[in-house]
């Protein structure tokens, strides 16, 4: 499909590419069917540096709720994740669809790359000083990459296809022009601006494909999108880790610590495997199935590495160093926990369930692990206990089928 919404394949796609040693290659797009189609170097690369910004932001999402900061803390967030996994959507479809892994398609992808690191380093200044000016100009970057792509996928298609690839360039080009004006308004301005400049962004696909759709390939989507969940679980894991040495070194309060990192260890243990339980490429058959869960991961994503800001909260309210109760402190972590067990069910793993029992599973956990939080200090750990017996009723309950 496209990069920016997933959607239903063209009629008759062109098949895989063919060995080519050539620098440069013509941008064909790629079939719907191509056998062993998996996720490229490049691909696993740009995931990585993509997580970095992640990181960033889970980091100064921890530090503003630790200080008591919700609001500016959570709008910052949604901002920066926004452009960070809109981005990083972008990119992924388009891959499906066109990857010719040429040199000028190896560049742009890089200076893609460069363009989420810029937005990683503006990220402190935005949850700081309301600063956007380099979170803006480095997803300006990204987009203005992509608007080559769909430039060179224009040059190479004709007709109908031809059509939907200039929208796209169009489209892409008028927002960042639009983000461009963003950053020269007032303070209170922004405020009511950028909302309209997301929706913007987001009308760019329908517009382009509204009547013809680009290929994308769904065993291709469906690795690409479990990769992406299993480095933000692991920089979840890492952010955690991070927090509870530098708490020992500097508290050496490790009895108050290990009920948060046990706790933790489970929660994000359990989420992969609740994430991985099934594939699921199986399901994504149709343009709305493919359209609710692709657009659907923002939630996942954010919630994934919300959960790690949320364990970093977590170990600084078991040191005393949170300028917030215990008890919503674990509200930082059984919040985000709960929200990824319910949009996870609702996306994918709901499809493969048979019977109430099955079903419920998810959505009672869900309740569960918001549950937890009335127990202050030790909600972690009990939030983690829950997420690991949910993981072994459903182990239980698929044994029984068999």
């Amino acid at each position: 499909m496209s990069s920016d919404s997933p959607a239903s394949p063209r009629p008759h796609p062109v098949g895989p590419h063919p060995a080519d040693p050539r620098p440069v290659r013509r941008m064909v797009p790629r079939s719907r069917n191509e056998p062993h189609r998996v996720a490229t170097p490049l691909e696993l690369f740009f995931d990585l540096c993509f997580v970095v910004a992640v990181g960033q932001a889970g980091r100064e999402l921890a530090h503003d709720l630790a200080g008591g900061h919700w609001g500016d803390g959570l709008t910052g967030y949604l901002f920066a994740f926004f452009a960070i996994w809109w981005a990083w959507m972008n990119f992924t479809w388009f891959a499906s669809a066109y990857d010719c892994d040429d040199v000028p398609y190896r560049i742009t992808t890089l200076v893609q790359i460069a363009g989420v690191l810029v937005l990683a380093a503006g990220v402190p200044r935005l949850f700081a000083d309301q600063d956007i000016v380099l979170v803006v100009l480095g997803y300006v970057v990204m987009r203005l990459a992509m608007v080559t792509q769909w430039l060179r996928a224009a040059a190479a298609e004709e007709g109908p296809a031809r059509a939907v690839a200039l929208r796209y360039a169009a489209g892409i080009t008028l927002c960042q022009i639009g983000w461009g004006v963003v950053m020269l308004l007032p303070h209170d301005v922004r405020t009511v601006v950028i909302p309209v400049g997301i929706l913007a962004e987001l009308a760019v696909p329908a517009i382009a494909e509204l009547r013809l759709q680009t290929p994308w390939h769904p065993h291709h989507i469906a690795e690409r999108y479990g990769l992406f969940t299993l480095i933000v679980l692991g920089e979840t894991v890492a952010a955690a880790t991070v927090a509870v040495q530098s708490a020992v070194d500097e508290h050496e309060g490790l009895g108050r610590l290990l009920p948060v990192a046990a706790g933790g260890l489970l929660i994000c243990f359990s989420a992969w495997w609740i994430y991985f339980a099934r594939p699921v490429h199986e399901h994504l058959r149709s343009s709305r199935q493919a359209f609710l869960w692709g657009y659907g991961h923002y939630l996942v994503f954010g919630a994934a590495a919300a959960i790690g800001a949320g364990l970093e909260v977590a170990v600084e309210s078991a040191v005393h160093k949170a300028h917030i109760s215990e008890t919503a402190a674990t509200a930082t972590v059984t919040v985000p926990t709960a929200l990824y067990l319910f949009t996870v069910w609702a996306l994918h793993a709901r499809h493969a369930k048979t019977g109430a029992v099955q079903l419920a599973l998810l959505p009672v956990a869900s309740v569960a692990v918001l549950a937890c939080t009335a127990a202050g200090g030790s909600g972690v750990l009990a939030a983690g206990l829950v997420t690991a017996v949910t993981v072994a009723a459903g182990v239980a309950l698929q044994a029984r089928e068999r």
